[in-house]
């Protein structure tokens, strides 16, 4: 199942009349890389040593002052992107102090554009979410609960452009079994088929030659232009758990994973050129 957010009143009508003159000036503008990131935050707690798993996991039940230098080191960091997808994020509750975690960053790092996806509603405890930070406005996102055992995995369509020839983002955080991981690619793979522009982004908790990550790829044009940028765990990267996937039709460029050792995972970056029948 899926809800619908309402992100903005759609502009009159007269409004969206372009004359033909200015809409081939348009097409043929060039448009410059369309800047990605993918961070798994950890509530930004800092886990960069192996032992911080035992000697710092109060901070994934308690505040502590030190969350608010870590997530302007990474305000700083995503400030340079144009769409950022957050997963392990805290939308406000006692362990963050109360404060909103998506809506922080925004404010940081000057996105004008947030949102975000509680999958785990702890009340004042936590709040378990992912989020998105964008510079530019979608048109649509639909939140979508992805199947599993255990009730608590999200993912956020993110429509951007035109409404009958949209760019689709898929924002996720899959599970951490496989039987459900398998379960959760192939309802992503049914959505992304029904899109000629698809990106998908997030902690997927699998590597890209996992089985279930073959059959993603198998079921749909999404490719994943670099397999080997380890990016788990931060101090000693060994495994390549998160991911960038688009479409073939979506040109992809400079990808690399960024040496910041805030969390657990280090973030992934791609930069893509947008087809030419995409506007933001």
């Amino acid at each position: 199942m899926s809800h619908l957010i309402s992100v903005s009143p759609a502009p009159p009508a007269d409004a969206l009349e372009t004359a033909p003159e200015e809409q081939h000036h348009l097409a043929n503008q060039p448009q410059r890389p369309l800047r990605l990131l993918s961070y798994n935050i950890q509530v930004g707690i800092t886990s960069t040593r192996f032992r911080h798993y035992v000697t710092r996991s109060w901070r994934h039940v308690l505040p502590h002052i030190g969350s608010f230098e870590n997530l302007d080191q990474i305000a700083h960091l995503i400030s340079a992107f144009d769409i950022v997808a957050l997963q392990e994020v805290d939308a406000g509750s006692f362990r963050s102090f109360f404060v909103n975690q998506i809506e922080y960053l925004a404010r940081r790092g000057s996105f004008p554009h947030w949102y975000f996806q509680t999958n785990r509603n702890l009340g004042k405890f936590a709040q378990h979410s992912n989020g998105l930070l964008s510079k530019f406005a979608p048109h649509k996102i639909i939140e979508h609960k992805l199947p599993g055992v255990i009730p608590g995995r999200g993912m956020m369509e993110v429509r951007y452009g035109s409404e009958d020839n949209p760019l689709v983002v898929l924002l996720v955080h899959l599970g951490l079994g496989k039987r459900a991981r398998q379960r959760q690619l192939t309802y992503l793979g049914r959505l992304a088929n029904k899109h000629r522009y698809a990106i998908v982004m997030g902690d997927f908790n699998c590597q890209a030659q996992s089985q279930e990550m073959a059959a993603l790829l198998n079921m749909t044009d999404l490719r994943e232009p670099a397999k080997e940028l380890l990016t788990f765990p931060s101090w000693r990267p060994l495994r390549n758990i998160d991911h960038i996937l688009v479409s073939a039709s979506i040109q992809p460029c400079n990808i690399e994973v960024l040496p910041y050792a805030i969390s657990d995972h280090l973030p992934i970056a791609m930069d893509i050129t947008l087809p030419a029948d995409i506007r933001l």
